[in-house]
């Protein structure tokens, strides 16, 4: 090409054609602003990007890029100028945080907030307030940043009320050692946002008062319970519900009441026995599985739940694997290798699931009870003698041991019991 040869003009010409035919191509533009760079022609790669920008201004890469060379070549103002240019066509969070930190790596305090103004102007979201106000506490300026806090709340309205929000305004006060301003601000923001909006803003509302007033966080737990128990007295069946209530009790601590809230909870089997309906369900079964093993400690109870959740699914009908197997991992972790392998024959025998069977497999492939592998692989392919990925993993196992007879027997077995079933199916089409 002309660039290689040293002919520049040609090349500008076989660029700008080219920009003639597809102007919309940003690789274009880039490649012939990289090449004036490269070659030092530094007024021709400012004409290249200022016409870039200008027909394609929503593309954030080329301002980048354009801004970049001027702060490398240390032009300063030229890159300011830019972004202003960029600015006015009103980008997204990114591209105003990138001219706040251009005008932050300069030292120049005042503009970035003078942009952070304009950059709240612009995009009046949350997210860029906190950012606001978080600039104001970094550079020491607390009462500018409680300010950006509260003109938040004020200028945002309904769109204010959120939990990131109030979240941020609260933590904030916190470190500013603000223990009562903090505290109201919790309060009133439990009291605003929708419970189902507000997990995280009531967890930090416990730890926040882990160390304060107990008599503060008592009445909204209260409260809390309250609102919960009538919502589950409409419809016992709105498990999230129950999940709520559930992890209410368990930021309290308390055994036995998140014993009952469970126990109320589970005793609201799904009325028809179809699994869309069950998949909630079965949730709130695991989860108190995994309270009572990993926060009470309780192994026996673990065990029972376990095994009351098993008799109660109807398996004839559905099942599920993901119970089976939390089960038997359950009982390998007490060491308990007998109650694991009787609940895996158990699903494999009520509800056999791929899944199953290649889990049981593998445990015992690990324990190195090749025999028992074996019989497995027997009855995994007695019920899917169509599945090749048995097959083929049966033919392994055998090969890895050096029984290439089995292997090749293995290999046998599913040639013909796929011809078997093509036959069955297809026989008159063959």
């Amino acid at each position: 090409m002309g660039r290689g040869q040293g002919d520049f003009a040609r090349a500008r010409s076989i660029w700008e054609r080219a920009l003639e035919v597809d102007y919309r191509n940003t690789t274009l533009w880039l490649r012939y602003a990289e090449m004036e760079m490269k070659n030092k022609f530094i007024n021709h790669a400012r004409n290249v990007w200022d016409r870039a920008v200008s027909l394609l201004p929503r593309i954030d890469q080329l301002w980048y890029k354009y801004i970049h060379m001027e702060e490398m070549l240390g032009n300063v103002a030229g890159a300011r100028q830019v972004f202003e240019r960029w600015m006015a066509w009103e980008p997204d969070h990114h591209g105003w945080s990138a001219y706040i930190k251009f005008e932050l790596r300069h030292n120049e305090v005042e503009r970035a907030r003078g942009i952070f103004e304009k950059y709240v102007q612009c995009l009046p979201e949350v997210k860029s307030w906190v950012r606001y106000a978080k600039f104001e506490f970094k550079n020491g300026e607390v009462a500018r940043a409680r300010s950006c806090y509260e003109r938040a709340v004020s200028q945002l309205g309904e769109d204010g009320q959120t939990e990131e929000l109030f979240v941020a305004f609260a933590q904030f006060e916190e470190r500013c050692k603000e223990v009562e301003r903090a505290r109201c601000i919790y309060k009133y923001a439990l009291d605003h946002i929708p419970k189902g909006q507000a997990e995280d803003l009531y967890r930090k509302f416990v730890t926040f008062e882990k160390y304060g007033d107990r008599e503060g966080i008592e009445d909204v737990i209260v409260g809390k319970r309250f609102q919960y128990e009538e919502e589950v007295r409409k419809n016992s069946f709105n498990y999230d519900v129950w999940f709520d209530y559930v992890r209410l009790e368990e930021s309290v601590g308390d055994k036995e009441k998140i014993r009952e809230v469970y126990e109320r909870a589970i005793a609201n089997v799904p009325p028809a026995e179809e699994k869309r309906y069950w998949q909630r369900y079965i949730y709130l079964w695991i989860n108190y599985a995994l309270y009572e093993e990993l926060e009470a400690e309780d192994m026996e109870r673990t065990r029972d739940v376990y095994r009351e959740c098993l008799k109660l699914i109807p398996h004839k009908k559905f099942s599920f694997a993901k119970i089976w197997l939390m089960a038997a991992q359950f009982e390998i972790r007490q060491k308990n290798l007998k109650a694991a392998r009787q609940i895996l024959g158990n699903a494999i025998g009520m509800a056999p699931k791929d899944k199953i069977f290649k889990t049981y497999i593998e445990t015992e492939l690990q324990l190195g009870n090749l025999d028992r592998c074996r019989s497995l692989y027997e009855k995994y392919l007695e019920w899917a003698p169509a599945n090749c990925y048995a097959w083929s993993k049966y033919a392994e196992l055998e090969r890895s041991l050096g029984e290439t007879d089995r292997a090749g027997q293995s290999l046998s077995w599913q040639l013909h019991n796929l011809y078997s079933i093509c036959l069955k199916y297809y026989g008159r089409h063959i």
